[in-house]
């Protein structure tokens, strides 16, 4: 049987209530990707073109300090990872959570919550920060999905 891992971050807990329900739903460990220093209204501002999330996602090297590690990322299998989808694609922070493991053989499946928007190019941005990976294509979910529908989704990895 293969140990699954629910990885997440969210700026303002939508994203956090759709990992939970996911870990539940497959029996996965869940682990919060915290950024060293915590987001503030002011830098989740996307029409500031100053505020620090706009100038995180306008340089694609960008990589926000994260605090904590998984212990003993390698009994995992399968890492879901969940994200709020800022500007099309997943925010920098998930690079960093990635490239922080040594990620080869594993699956890496991108799930994501967001106001209206896709997963964009989602994956063609992580696809470096995965190396060794399969990663699969994600699913951008509704907050009001139901257990099953997560569970018959995660099922197919």
């Amino acid at each position: 049987m293969s140990k699954k891992l629910v990885a997440y971050f969210s700026a303002s807990g939508v994203t956090a209530k759709l990992a939970k329900n996911l870990s539940q739903a497959i029996g996965a460990d869940l682990y919060e990707i915290q950024p060293e220093q915590p987001y503030t209204t002011a830098d989740l501002d996307w029409t500031n073109k100053r505020s620090r999330t706009t100038r995180e996602m306008t340089d694609k090297t960008f990589r926000p300090a994260i605090t904590g590690k998984v212990e003993n990322m390698e009994q995992y299998d399968t890492v879901y990872v969940g994200f709020p989808i800022w500007w099309y694609v997943a925010p920098t922070i998930i690079n960093t959570f990635l490239e922080s493991y040594d990620l080869a053989g594993k699956t890496v499946v991108p799930f994501a919550t967001s106001g209206g928007s896709g997963m964009g190019r989602t994956n063609t941005e992580l696809e470096q920060s995965c190396k060794g990976a399969r990663l699969k294509e994600g699913k951008r979910f509704n907050i009001n999905v139901k257990e099953a529908e997560l569970k018959t989704w995660a099922d197919q990895f």
